[in-house]
């Protein structure tokens, strides 16, 4: 037990070398961009531009890294009845069986790819749409994109904008610097190329980290096609691309560019183009879910946004589907959640 927790300890620390990494390359690039080049040049415009793009740079990163991942509340753990039922069973149909009794009163409408209930061993609870286990977090998270080891965190549902806005900022931070340092880089290697110094030399070198970072960021992530009871659709969760940005940053544009949680949902459903009734799935309007993000309630649920992000894209598909053939086939799926605050 003892030396489990010690290598625990030991790649909990060293998880944090390419933060630090990232952040003492921006360090030594501020300290050389505004000491450097602009308190010497007196650049007075540059200066006030620079810190405008590193201060929403280092804002929304750290926003990033300090945001606890949201998981799944208790309602998705199992009963302790049916807990030990599951646990007693040994064939994994059997098994199935009692997931689908339990999952009947969720709003899971995703499955694996053999078509089963998602059920994670690890954390012992049923994942909701879009939620995956992170191996290096040990817990499952809310609307999971990856794990992002420069940040040192699971990139989900509570910092999805954050992380965005950090990719923006970053690159804004780096393409600001090499337009206003190209003239100087290239008068360094033309007129006078034989003078190196120690801070031009490591500036350089340190901006090409940064530059290099942002445009090749490592990522853990490999995408696939969510499966719903009637197969995998890669566009399940796709509403059009200024619906996906208003999901994200919220419906108010104001708060867009600022690292301040806006994001529309709950984290546990999403909006969906599908609009075959899943005849497994029960009742699940009165079933109550809350999601805390960053110490607080969310108090825009997706019941109460979901017909807002659909708007007027799913009324002109209702009615290109309104002929007597697709009328009799399809009903609009239905969800209704109610959140605690």
């Amino acid at each position: 037990m003892a030396p489990s927790h010690a290598v625990r300890c030991c790649q909990r620390g060293l998880s944090w070398i390419p933060v630090i990494f990232i952040n003492l390359v921006v360090c030594w690039s501020y300290y050389a961009y505004v000491v450097e080049l602009c308190i010497c040049k007196c650049l007075v415009i540059y200066l006030i531009v620079f810190h405008v793009f590193f201060f929403m740079f280092i804002w929304s990163y750290w926003k990033t890294i300090i945001s606890k991942p949201a998981s799944p509340s208790k309602e998705f753990c199992l009963p302790k009845a049916d807990k030990e039922l599951y646990e007693k069973e040994e064939f994994p149909e059997a098994q199935q069986e009692i997931l689908k009794r339990v999952a009947r009163n969720l709003p899971v409408y995703t499955r694996t790819g053999s078509g089963a209930i998602r059920y994670c061993d690890r954390c012992q609870l049923i994942k909701p749409d879009r939620c995956h286990h992170c191996s290096t977090c040990d817990r499952c998270v809310l609307k999971m994109d990856h794990h992002c080891p420069w940040v040192n965190n699971c990139v989900g549902f509570s910092n999805y904008k954050f992380f965005v806005l950090f990719l923006a900022y970053s690159m804004l931070y780096c393409v600001y610097i090499a337009a206003t340092v190209l003239q100087y880089f290239i008068k360094f290697w033309t007129v006078s190329p034989h003078i190196h110094t120690k801070t031009s030399d490591s500036f350089h070198l340190s901006h090409f980290s940064l530059l290099t970072f942002c445009y090749f960021r490592e990522s853990t992530s490999a995408f696939r096609a969510p499966v719903f009871r009637n197969g995998p659709d890669k566009n399940g969760f796709t509403l059009g691309f200024r619906k996906n940005v208003t999901q994200v940053f919220g419906d108010q544009k104001k708060c867009w560019c600022l690292p301040l949680y806006s994001s529309l949902g709950d984290g546990y459903t999403f909006p969906t183009r599908l609009v075959n009734a899943d005849s497994e799935q029960g009742n699940v309007e009165h079933q109550v879910i809350k999601c805390t993000v960053d110490g607080q309630t969310n108090p825009r649920p997706l019941s109460e946004s979901q017909n807002h992000l659909l708007g007027n894209n799913m009324h002109s598909e209702e009615q290109k589907d309104s002929s007597p053939a697709n009328i009799e086939v399809c009903q609009p799926v239905s969800i209704t959640m109610e959140n605690e605050s």
